[in-house]
């Protein structure tokens, strides 16, 4: 199981400390959530925070865009420092040609997709997938509760070559849930980062 702890909970004011810390409990992986406040109401960070940050770290910088047009700002994700860019489905007409650019870059490629989206809208693109992120909340805030049909969505995707990556209300429960449906790597902000021993409870699962 990877460990994905989400930047969006931690205190970006002690960012530095916050990193150390993660990395004192073996975390490799460190989600990058970008809002750009139009394809969800929030705003976060944009490229120059990761650009910022990447010096301070070798973690995985998995890069989870929720922002409209994606296939407009890879390049500057790349530049950026991301290993990782995954997409949201909802948020591109052209979803192939997304894609390609990311796969230009050389890094790793995945698609998100919200609660309502059913996993059949994305089959004819999974064999050019590294990753799938099922968001288990409305995309777009921490905090909120886990949605179940999600391990559904687990279940159907398990068994191919790209890594399950689950997103929103984890916890220990629903994050041994997910695991147990088949998933690859969890996201965890609040509950990490209120309890950074909850990284241990995780990891035990």
């Amino acid at each position: 199981m990877i460990l994905s702890p989400s930047i969006l909970a931690a205190d970006r004011d002690n960012i530095e400390q916050e990193i150390n810390e993660l990395k004192s409990f073996g975390v490799k992986w460190l989600h990058l959530d970008v809002m750009d406040g139009l394809f969800v109401p929030a705003l976060t960070f944009d490229s120059k925070f990761i650009k910022k940050i990447r010096p301070l770290t070798d973690m995985v910088f998995d890069v989870h865009l929720m922002i409209e047009q994606p296939i407009n700002h890879i390049k500057e994700y790349v530049e950026a420092g991301a290993d990782i860019i995954t997409f949201h489905y909802e948020a591109q007409k052209n979803p192939e040609e997304v894609i390609k650019v990311i796969k230009s870059f050389g890094v790793g490629v995945g698609i998100s997709i919200k609660p309502a989206t059913d996993v059949s809208e994305i089959k004819g693109l999974l064999s050019d997938l590294d990753l799938v992120l099922i968001m288990s909340v409305e995309p777009g805030k921490g905090g909120q509760k886990f949605i179940p049909s999600s391990l559904e969505k687990i279940d159907a995707l398990k068994g191919g070559e790209y890594l399950i990556e689950v997103d929103g209300g984890v916890n220990e429960q629903t994050g041994k849930q997910c695991l147990d449906a088949g998933a690859d790597i969890l996201v965890a902000g609040s509950f990490v980062f209120k309890d950074k021993e909850n990284i241990k409870v995780l990891k035990s699962l």
